[in-house]
């Protein structure tokens, strides 16, 4: 699958760019803007014309294509799975013999070769839900979640910390050997312990900018390889 191209939303070699007014006051200046980027988006666009269910679905796309993480007959995880655009994605990918599970907190709507739960992933009992679930080890956690931002750096870059710390407690609980792990993160955002945690338990850890974030967004994504298995994680 082909990431979105450049020119569209564009007619006569003129950009056909959307404004969005504040009529009456009613609207803040902050939806304003958001509202802009979704109607100019050409992800977006694509995203409904190919029917996934977010504008992230090409993000995955992307980092797979470069990658070649998904393959067909493997079990996947897809972590804060709502609204499902990652969950479609793996599903196309590992086909009628392979296997996806999201998990979110929120309930989703049915998608073909997905199973949903509604559970923390946190909680204790987790790991052993998912694996059965899954009907063993997965091959791959992925994770496209992101903390409740404040616009305060340091407290938002804390808390992407702590989600993403999270996150990689769960794979190790869950990923067989070989496994990845791929979760967003943001400019700065594994740093210092957390890579070095990475680093001991996975062969390979790089950082992805894929083509799909906005320009301008800090937002990117580590992408963990080779998963050493219980032994590499003690």
């Amino acid at each position: 699958m082909s990431a979105a191209k450049g020119g569209s939303g564009r007619e006569g070699g003129r950009s056909l760019k959307v404004t969005v007014g504040t009529k009456h006051g009613r609207r803040s200046q902050s939806s304003k803007l958001w509202l802009e980027r979704q109607l100019n988006d050409p992800y977006v666009a694509q995203a409904k014309r190919e029917g996934y269910r977010s504008r992230a679905a090409y993000k995955l796309i992307e980092i797979d294509e470069r990658y070649g993480l998904l393959k067909p007959g493997q079990r996947i995880v897809d972590l804060g799975a709502a609204p499902g655009g990652w969950a479609q994605v793996a599903s196309k990918k590992v086909g009628p013999k392979g296997r996806v599970v999201g998990i979110d907190l929120l309930d989703i709507e049915t998608i073909a070769g997905v199973d949903f739960a509604v559970m923390d992933f946190n909680d204790a009992d987790a790991p052993d839900r998912l694996k059965a679930m899954l009907g063993g080890l997965a091959e791959g956690v992925m994770s496209d979640m992101a903390a409740n931002t404040t616009g305060h750096r340091k407290t938002d870059h804390l808390r992407i910390i702590g989600l993403v710390e999270l996150a990689v407690e769960f794979a190790r609980d869950v990923l067989a050997p070989g496994g990845f792990f791929v979760s967003k993160v943001f400019q700065g955002g594994t740093e210092g312990e957390l890579l070095a945690n990475l680093k001991r338990d996975f062969a390979t850890v790089r950082h992805v900018k894929p083509k799909a974030s906005r320009a301008g967004s800090p937002e990117l994504y580590v992408l963990a390889t080779g998963f050493r298995g219980a032994a590499g994680a003690n």
